[in-house]
């Protein structure tokens, strides 16, 4: 492969901040004009505002206009959102509707086009190359990332198997004797596909295979080291959600691998205190909002994604002017609250992955003894690990929380394949607390 640098979108990627910042401004006072044209909910919350779309002139008047959140889309159920009559939406995706009814996102022929180029610039960012061979393990269907994926890898001139998610055997399988250079999937599904290939004995981090595009859930740096030396790849970082287009929002560059470049010339990107709704300085940390600029169907305005990172607009190695979200260490609901300390399970996970004696595979258990919260902590043990030593490897699991989380918790050790493995989205958090 060449080492000379490679962009989908060059003139784009590389646009000086100020080019950049009014090409936004241009885009989103048409697009808010546009939204409040044909979109009652969206009409709606600006008059109650005070707030008409003469009034949007540029990025900076971007605080005035009203929060999007999940719950608008499910009051607007299923439809109600669309500034496009239903008969032009040529797809619908929804999210999981684990908490009631689904959000339902649907996407143009332009919105289409828009998300494929999207998906191959980000691909491009992260590594991937025409011509490589791609083995994508991301579920097919109502989800967006089997199809976002897939879509982004044949626009760049890959190959792609669209080996979706499950039959982990098969996968192993495919990788080894297809030889794939790049790996799609969550990064826990990443995770249960080396523990397979190492109990079949193939040593896939010996083969092509050299990059693992990951997301759809947060992840630490410790869980991308050892994904790395496991499949012997340079682990990439891809951000997005359906409500807003879905994966190809903002990905990790191969050269940094320090930040994701949230393609602005699409996108405003804010951060947000989640307690008072205001706007937060570059660099400080808080919930991130996104405003979509160029999205025909479905357009949203400062939505709340209610994930916690942080903005940089230093330069970036890669020469890329976007600015960075750095790593997303969990969401606003996400967050667990245990006797008054504030914690993301990807901090429980930095601190557990690569400890001695442990595989990187754990599970938070929730519940309440009398008015109090009490933590379990399940981890598994490597094979070689004796069962006289769990007691011993407990304790010092719990020693590590306490120093790097702050937390205290009751820690029990299972024997190797004692836990479940994700064929998807990892499970880390069962909250027994309201049964």
């Amino acid at each position: 492969m060449s080492s000379e640098p490679f962009r989908w979108s060059p003139a784009l990627e590389t646009l000086p901040r100020e080019r950049l910042r009014a090409l936004q401004s241009e885009r989103l006072a048409r697009g808010v004009q546009r939204a409040y044209a044909r979109v009652p909910r969206v009409r709606a919350a600006m008059d109650a505002a005070g707030v008409k779309p003469e009034a949007i002139r540029s990025v900076a008047d971007l605080p005035l206009l009203p929060f999007t959140t999940k719950d608008d889309l499910r009051a607007s159920y299923p439809f109600g959102t669309f500034a496009v009559p239903r008969e032009q939406v040529v797809r619908l995706h929804a999210s999981s509707g684990t908490t009631g009814k689904p959000t339902v996102v649907g996407y143009t022929r332009a919105d289409l086009d828009l998300w494929t180029d999207l998906m191959a610039r980000s691909l491009a960012a992260a590594g991937v190359r025409p011509g490589d061979l791609t083995h994508n393990a991301y579920g097919y269907g109502l989800f967006t990332g089997g199809l976002g994926f897939h879509q982004g890898a044949e626009r760049l001139g890959c190959t792609v198997t669209p080996a979706s998610s499950g039959q982990t055997e098969r996968h192993v399988l495919l990788l080894h004797d297809l030889g794939a250079r790049v790996l799609f999937a969550t990064p826990s599904y990443a995770l249960t596909l080396a523990e397979v290939a190492e109990r079949e004995g193939v040593p896939l981090e010996k083969g092509p295979l050299a990059v693992g595009v990951f997301g759809a859930e947060p992840w630490s740096e410790a869980m991308r080291a050892e994904l790395d030396r496991r499949l012997g790849i340079r682990s990439i970082d891809m951000y997005g959600l359906s409500e807003i287009l879905g994966p190809g929002v903002a990905v990790e560059c191969a050269e940094a691998r320090s930040g994701l470049h949230g393609w602005e010339d699409c996108f405003v990107f804010e951060v947000i205190d989640p307690d008072t709704g205001a706007p937060l300085p570059m660099g400080e940390t808080g919930e991130l909002v996104i405003t979509t600029l160029v999205k025909e169907a479905q357009p949203m305005l400062r939505y709340r994604t209610r994930d916690v990172t942080r903005l940089s607009d230093e330069p970036c190695p890669c020469g890329r002017t976007h600015v960075r979200i750095l790593r997303v260490t969990g969401r606003n609901d996400d967050m667990l609250i245990v006797r008054g300390v504030n914690v993301y399970p990807s901090q429980v996970e930095a601190a557990l992955v690569g400890l001695a004696g442990l595989a990187p595979f754990y599970r938070l258990i929730l519940q309440r003894d009398g008015s109090l919260d009490v933590l379990t902590v399940e981890v598994e043990c490597l094979p070689h690990v004796p069962p006289d030593a769990h007691e011993r490897l407990a304790a010092a699991v719990g020693a590590e929380l306490r120093a790097r989380v702050g937390l205290t918790a009751r820690v029990v050790v299972l024997p190797p394949g004692e836990l479940p493995r994700s064929e998807g989205k990892a499970v880390r958090v069962r909250d027994l607390r309201k049964l």
